[in-house]
């Protein structure tokens, strides 16, 4: 138990240690490149989410910040690309050696359902966007979809970090800090929600009978 302790100590040490390094290029003259470079890194294997570098950078210069989420969120979705290879190329032979071909059918079906949704909620909360690429090219779901969902979820998270910080300045880092994971999971909820009511809206007018075309004898029949 107490190895355990002193190992889980030396992991919170080294990522608290990581997270000053990455918050680091903020005052380096290619902060930005660090940015694009941090982002493409998290979407496959570095633990780091590129918010700690995004938010300093846009408190730093307030009149680029929508620049720095473009730039992260372009490095974030190219690094998605990247591990969704990673799991194509590496993964997929892995998971059939591992695995019986019906068991990965199976999962290869409930991804290709449930495709975007999986993507879109994993790119917009703290839940770690890496599992996702990975897994995606691992069970090769489609990736013109894949890539969709990686832009609009990423872009959105970090536009509207980088939208709060042009708005508000400093005043709003701590709140962004503290409720960054809540208000990504509440923004997934509402988008589900609306997604179901447009699609309930969509099923009750294609369930409408169509009107009947008016019989001999009937107005209309000349």
């Amino acid at each position: 138990m107490d190895a355990l302790k002193a190992l889980a100590a030396d992991l919170r040490t080294g990522l608290t240690a990581m997270f000053h390094w990455v918050e680091s290029f903020a005052d380096k003259p290619h902060g930005a490149a660090a940015l694009f470079v941090f982002a493409f890194a998290e979407s496959s294997v570095f633990p780091i989410p590129p918010d700690v570098l995004l938010i300093p950078l846009c408190l730093g210069d307030p009149s680029k910040a929508l620049w720095f989420a473009a730039i992260c969120t372009a490095g974030s979705v190219l690094g998605g690309a990247f591990g969704y290879g990673l799991g194509f190329w590496g993964g997929r032979p892995l998971v059939r050696k591992l695995f019986r071909a019906e068991r990965v059918a199976a999962v290869e079906r409930l991804y290709g359902r449930y495709n975007a949704w999986a993507t879109g909620i994993a790119g917009l909360t703290p839940l770690p966007y890496k599992l996702f690429t990975v897994s995606g090219g691992a069970f090769a779901i489609d990736f013109k979809i894949f890539m969709l969902a990686s832009v609009i979820s990423r872009g959105l998270r970090f536009f509207a970090v980088a939208g709060l910080l042009y708005l508000f300045g400093e005043p709003i880092r701590d709140f962004i800090d503290d409720n960054l994971d809540w208000l990504s999971v509440a923004f997934v909820i509402l988008l589900v929600l609306g997604f179901w009511l447009v699609g309930k809206g969509f099923g009750r007018a294609g369930s409408r009978p169509a009107a009947e075309p008016p019989t001999a004898g009937e107005p209309g029949d000349e």
